[in-house]
């Protein structure tokens, strides 16, 4: 397999991996309701209806980046999104570790990792647009 085909399908199986995880806790918000993350908002300040957009975040970015179509624009929607998640709901986290020894925030942090590396690799040749 030629280093180009290998890129390709390393991309695939990240966009993949990133896009079906974040759009399960998308799709939970679509059953659930955001109103717990309305809630979070508001705490902070900040109007309700800007927990809507988790939304965007978890639900049109993931299928961008599933599909290949402005992936790199769905990874840095999901990125923000991981960031305003860890800064609403984990900030004091952050330091600890969880009861296994890793961090307590490491399935946040790959999610952010994941997504910032679909921002900068792009999406490889199979994808819907290259973009």
């Amino acid at each position: 397999m030629n280093p180009n085909t290998q890129a390709d399908l390393g991309k695939l199986i990240l966009r993949i991996a990133l896009g079906v995880l974040i759009l399960l806790h998308g799709i939970a918000k679509l059953k659930g309701g955001v109103s717990g993350i309305v809630g979070m908002v508001e705490a902070q300040g900040l109007p309700g209806w800007f927990g809507y957009g988790v939304l965007i975040g978890e639900v049109l970015a993931p299928v961008m980046v599933l599909i290949g179509a402005y992936a790199r624009i769905g990874g840095i929607i999901i990125a923000i999104n991981m960031l305003v998640a860890i800064w609403l709901a984990h900030m004091g986290q952050l330091g600890q570790l969880n009861e296994q020894g890793g961090w307590a925030l490491e399935l946040q942090g790959m999610f952010l990792a994941g997504a910032l590396g679909v921002a900068l690799l792009g999406p490889g040749s199979y994808s819907a647009n290259n973009k």
